[in-house]
């Protein structure tokens, strides 16, 4: 007998969850919809459509790859972000709601008609320029990666959303090389996992996720030690940053930023209640009375 729509999902969704994994639910749909060529109104609509036999021995791949605790995004080569769709690969990190933080503020502080110039410091598959970009018509931006591999995946996906003509992307050492006061938001989600932590991640990260975007030293907090003096030497006066941490770092980076010398320094919280990212700004010049 084929394989219905519906029992696709079922079948699907109780192996995943016999692995162990969490989310069985939603990587079954988002797996079934890949191998099946269908919506998710459409396993809804017509359960009782039968899989063809190409159609079913992808899903078999699929959900063997997800049993051997492959991230989703990587089997299927893409992830939804903010309000965009990404490509992604193993050259860089899979983007995670709780980074959408960074945008939210972003956003809210970055006047909509505003001709901002945007700088993202290890920008990876381009997920937070991009999706600031896309809500931002008259925003231009740059994205720096020391990975070559992670720089071609962020230039595919600026082509796909058709963003290329605003987004330029270098390889580079953070800020090295880059102008004085040339940016009006800087924005960053650097490596801040501690070295020793990492071999205790799932395995999802800690054996398919690129270690240079997931390595921070022995505290977590060495990109963080030369981001924040950079940041500051490349905003522009007034200029804002935000920059994402981990859940327990909001104090030391916070500090570091502010002797650094940036101004009204504040840590935003996530849709999990969790301190998520650092925000300031770089004073601005003053003016004569």
């Amino acid at each position: 007998m084929s394989l219905t729509l519906v029992k696709a999902w079922k079948g699907a969704r109780t192996r995943l969850e016999a692995a162990g994994l969490s989310g069985p639910v939603i990587d079954a749909r988002l797996l079934v919809e890949a191998a099946a060529d269908a919506t998710r109104v459409e396993i809804v609509t017509d359960p009782y459509r039968e899989l063809t036999p190409e159609q079913e021995a992808k899903l078999e791949e699929y959900l063997a790859r997800r049993e051997r605790r492959e991230p989703v995004s990587h089997i299927l080569g893409r992830k939804g972000f903010w309000k965009i769709m990404l490509n992604v690969t193993g050259d860089v990190l899979t983007p995670r709601p709780d980074t959408e933080t960074v945008v939210e503020y972003s956003l809210r502080e970055f006047p909509e008609r505003a001709p901002w110039r945007i700088l993202d410091l290890g920008v990876g598959s381009g997920a937070i320029l991009l999706a600031l970009l896309a809500e931002r018509p008259a925003a231009k931006g740059l994205g720096v990666d020391i990975s070559e591999e992670a720089l071609a995946v962020a230039r595919d996906n600026a082509a796909s959303l058709g963003l290329a003509n605003r987004a330029a992307f270098l390889r580079g050492d953070w800020t090295a090389g880059l102008d004085t006061a040339s940016f009006d938001l800087v924005v960053s989600n650097p490596p801040y996992i501690a070295d020793e932590v990492i071999e205790t991640l799932e395995p999802e990260v800690r054996d398919h996720e690129p270690r240079l975007a997931l390595s921070g030293g022995a505290d977590g907090l060495d990109h963080y030690r030369i981001l924040a003096p950079e940041i500051l030497r490349v905003l522009k006066p007034g200029g804002r940053f935000a920059v994402e941490i981990g859940y327990d770092q909001k104090q030391p980076v916070e500090a570091l930023f502010k002797e650094a010398g940036a101004v009204f320094v504040d840590t935003i919280k996530d849709l999990a209640d969790r301190d998520r990212v650092v925000v300031g700004e770089k004073k601005a010049l003053e003016t004569p009375d």
